[in-house]
């Protein structure tokens, strides 16, 4: 019962309050929506938290789940959640503020970055360009401000060519993306990764728009077991 009435509230809150700018259509601008993040954390309850968090994080990351899934899936909720939030909310308006070339978003307690596949790698290659290096840099930078958080790194393609192609090429770039920000100083026990291939596109593969919009790294920021712990404790 507790899962039917967040979902409809959910719905409900989709009518648009025309005295609240509509939020920033790039992801990469300060966010302006009616509700903050930190206060939607907080709607969450604490007993229900999880189960939501997992419907939700299947619901929008696929059926294999991808860096926005991962956040939702790994919500606390309640009290916690909030708290959660209003450290999301900082690290994100540092991120956004540093990093010129990438997509910042809020995702519930957590933070999802995109790159453009074709700013960090040469076609078909999972060696990082030279001049992808400082948006890496510059995002390392600010997780060592916030070392209470896991980090995902997720690669993924368009579907030209075959899985056999893909899936290594996708996780070849996941590992290459987070090489780097742990050698940037990133503790390497944050990081982990996953390669998708082309089983979790976000636009069309029959275009070339499309194609260009799916072959794309993204990296989901959460919080890790210390910093659920502070929150729950109300010690964040």
């Amino acid at each position: 019962m507790a899962l039917v009435l967040f979902i409809s509230s959910c719905a409900t809150s989709q009518t648009r309050n025309p005295n609240i700018p509509e939020a920033d259509t790039n992801g990469t601008g300060p966010r302006k929506t009616g509700m903050s993040k930190t206060a939607k954390g907080g709607l969450l309850g604490a007993g229900g938290g999880a189960i939501v968090g997992g419907v939700l994080g299947r619901v929008i990351g696929g059926k294999n789940g991808t860096a926005a899934g991962a956040i939702i899936g790994a919500a606390v909720g309640g009290t916690g959640g909030a708290l959660i939030g209003r450290k999301m909310d900082k690290q994100a308006e540092d991120l956004q503020k540093d990093m010129q070339n990438a997509k910042v978003e809020r995702v519930g307690e957590g933070i999802k970055i995109t790159f453009d596949s074709g700013i960090l790698f040469d076609t078909n290659k999972s060696e990082l360009r030279a001049a992808s290096m400082s948006e890496i840099q510059k995002m390392s930078e600010v997780l060592k401000k916030y070392p209470d958080t896991n980090v995902l790194v997720e690669g993924h393609t368009d579907a030209s060519g075959s899985d056999a192609i893909n899936n290594p090429l996708s996780q070849r770039r996941a590992q290459a993306v987070a090489n780097y920000t742990i050698g940037q100083g990133v503790d390497a026990s944050r990081v982990t990764t996953q390669g998708y291939g082309s089983s979790q596109p976000i636009a069309d593969n029959t275009t070339e728009a499309g194609k260009q919009a799916n072959r794309r790294v993204e990296i989901a920021i959460f919080a890790n077991d210390k910093m659920k712990k502070a929150a729950e404790n109300g010690t964040l």
